[in-house]
């Protein structure tokens, strides 16, 4: 039975090695050796003043352990079998860097004898030392039959903090122990410290038994001891309790009394100590392999699981975030582009709309004056005057709808450059739109009007005409009063209504002319409208195609870039991907393997496994 434990320690160490864990590989190593050891080695811990001394010499019946006088054990105290009682201080050289403390050679171990009666300075640290050491311990031999058959007993300085056993010296440590003994008096329950301590060693240590000493002082120590199970109970620690009393063990001792040495409880306690050195390379040895499997299993897939983890969280901020930011790109530069050409060709038709719209309000405003001048003025006198006012605010009209143009058009640039201005840097195409500066030359020629002049013969015509009429129509009516048809009166009259045809024909013709030069600008007006409203529509349209093939321009130039950044992103998750699923398996594997290794350790005992944290996760 003893090769199969080994087998499996042997394979938990291999297992080590390959997960590169050397500290772990050391520390099973050193079970090994220990495991092998025949001798069983009991490690005696407790509080102050429990009584820990006083126990291992009332095991031996022996005062190999210094007590009494308000003595304290310093140093930790190996007490096993010599043919000859003797005393040693022994101090191990300081750790070396990559050595664990303890792991110094035998050969190098510097031990300094001491006297009997100077054990208890040995003990007490004061003797012995060498300053600059390393790790120390007192070592007593006697010839005792218990500790010739194997039995080695450490004794522990008092401490209420499990971390601080070891600090002083490797020997005191409970890795190093078989069997472990928790030494509580009978005068108090067992301390929330104590379950503590009693909790930690359990994670590494399979045999730990609590020792209730001093019965002999407190008569109701059964009571105790139950509710001092009760709390063990409680606490999840599954570990024998043994009452004791090391003053009635020495007094049976001396007086050769049995049923008194039956009465110390320590006839219970010698025999569970032979039976773990009888069973040391069995039971004891497989349920150590299983403590060690499960310590070994547990911190070598502890990092496997956090990797696991890591991996996954790493899935979200790793290269397949950055594939799917790198897609978020291309959708964002897709919705990008609608925006932009939306944006151009819906403000170059409102721009249209609104420079036709105010030249034509300009030229309506021109037209609306040109009527309320020729409402009075006669073409005739005037023109020349009004053709240089004319010409003057057409230009005027013109250049005020052209310098909108320009300022709409740079409006327009920047209100689609606004669509790119996420990608963080100025896209706003180097062009100018400047004022022409022959816009007076541009303008159609205003042509004189034909107008009719009231010439002198015109309106002597006119006269005669209006004249006659009169003139017959009075004199018909004064031949009826006897007189002739051509006399003063009728002569007179008719000189009135000549006069008055010539006036009225004056006023016609001046209408006449009004309307004639009112149409005529009306016609040079909306030639005007015409020619500006085109030069406008091409001068937009000419800064259409430029921003369109700016922007477009850009717009592939971005997509590159994004398109060239998403197949990286994709390369660079794709292959992250490949090693992330290779590594998984690996760990996967590892884990089922440390799986099966924690199996196989459990069965040593031929229990069913209990249900740890060992199986792989997906």
């Amino acid at each position: 039975m003893a090769g199969i434990w080994l087998d499996v320690l042997d394979e938990i160490a291999r297992t080590c090695h390959t997960h590169g864990r050397g500290d772990l590989l050391q520390t099973v190593r050193q079970r090994r050796t220990q495991l092998l050891d025949p001798k069983l080695r009991v490690l005696v811990i407790g509080e102050p003043n429990q009584g820990k001394s006083q126990l291992i010499n009332a095991i031996i019946n022996a005062p190999a352990c210094p007590v009494g006088d308000g003595r304290t054990t310093v140093l930790p105290t190996v007490v096993q079998h010599a043919d000859v009682t003797s005393a040693a201080v022994v101090q191990a050289p300081p750790p070396a860097p990559g050595r664990p403390a303890g792991a110094a050679p035998a050969a190098i171990v510097e031990r300094t004898p001491v006297a009997l009666n100077q054990v208890a300075a040995g003990v007490a640290g004061t003797i012995g030392r060498r300053p600059g050491g390393g790790p120390v311990y007192v070592e007593i031999g006697l010839p005792r039959a218990l500790l010739g058959g194997g039995l080695v007993l450490v004794d522990t300085p008092g401490t209420d903090e499990i971390a601080v056993l070891g600090s002083v010296a490797p020997v005191a440590a409970p890795s190093r122990a078989d069997t472990v003994l928790l030494v509580s008096d009978s005068t108090r329950e067992l301390s929330v410290t104590e379950l503590n301590m009693l909790l930690h060693v359990m994670r590494s240590h399979p045999n730990v038994v609590v020792v209730q000493s001093k019965t002999d002082l407190v008569a109701d120590w059964r009571a105790v001891a139950e509710r001092n199970r009760q709390h063990l109970a409680d606490a999840g620690v599954p570990v024998p309790l043994i009452p004791v009393s090391a003053a009635l063990r020495l007094r049976a001792a001396a007086a050769d009394d049995r049923s008194l040495n039956a009465e110390s409880g320590f006839p219970a306690l010698i025999a569970r100590l032979q039976r773990d050195l009888a069973g040391k390379s069995d039971q004891l040895a497989r349920a150590s392999v299983q403590g060690v499997a499960r310590t070994v299993v547990e911190q070598l897939a502890a990092p496997l699981r956090a990797e696991l983890a890591t991996q996954e969280a790493e899935v979200q901020s790793g290269p397949i975030s950055r594939l799917h930011a790198a897609q978020r790109e291309v959708d964002e530069l897709r919705r990008c582009t609608t925006r932009w050409q939306n944006t151009l060709t819906d403000e170059m038709a409102d721009l249209l709309s609104d420079i036709e719209y105010d030249l034509r309000d300009r030229t309506r405003q021109i037209l609306r004056t040109v009527d309320e001048a020729f409402d009075t003025a006669d073409p005739l006198v005037a023109w020349d005057t009004f053709q240089d006012w004319l010409e003057r605010s057409l230009v005027e009209a013109a250049e005020a709808n052209h310098e909108w143009l320009i300022q709409r058009c740079d409006w327009i640039a920047r209100r689609v450059a606004a669509n790119f201005t996420r990608y963080g840097y100025d896209v706003l195409p180097p062009w100018s739109m400047t004022m022409p500066e022959d816009f007076g030359d541009r303008l159609p020629e205003l042509e004189r009007p034909r107008i009719d002049r009231f010439t002198t013969g015109q309106k002597l015509f006119t006269g005669m005409k209006g004249s006659y009429g009169g003139m017959l129509m009075f004199g018909l009516a004064t031949t009826l009063a006897g007189m002739p048809m051509i006399n003063p009166v009728s002569v007179g009259i008719g000189a009135l209504f000549g006069g008055k045809s010539i006036r009225d024909e004056g006023k016609q013709l001046l209408r006449r002319r009004q309307a004639t030069a009112k149409t005529a600008i009306q016609r040079h007006v909306d030639d005007f409208f015409v020619q500006m409203i085109r030069d406008c529509r091409d001068a937009a349209r000419q800064v259409q195609r430029m921003l369109r093939d700016h922007f477009t321009g850009l717009t592939e130039e971005l997509q590159e870039a994004i398109v060239q950044s998403f197949r990286s992103a994709k390369q660079e998750a794709d292959t992250d991907a490949a090693l992330r699923e290779q590594r998984q398996r690996e760990i996967r594997l590892r884990m089922t393997r440390l799986a099966a290794l924690y199996e196989q350790a459990q069965q040593l005992s031929g229990a069913r496994p209990a249900p740890v944290l060992l199986e792989p996760r997906a």
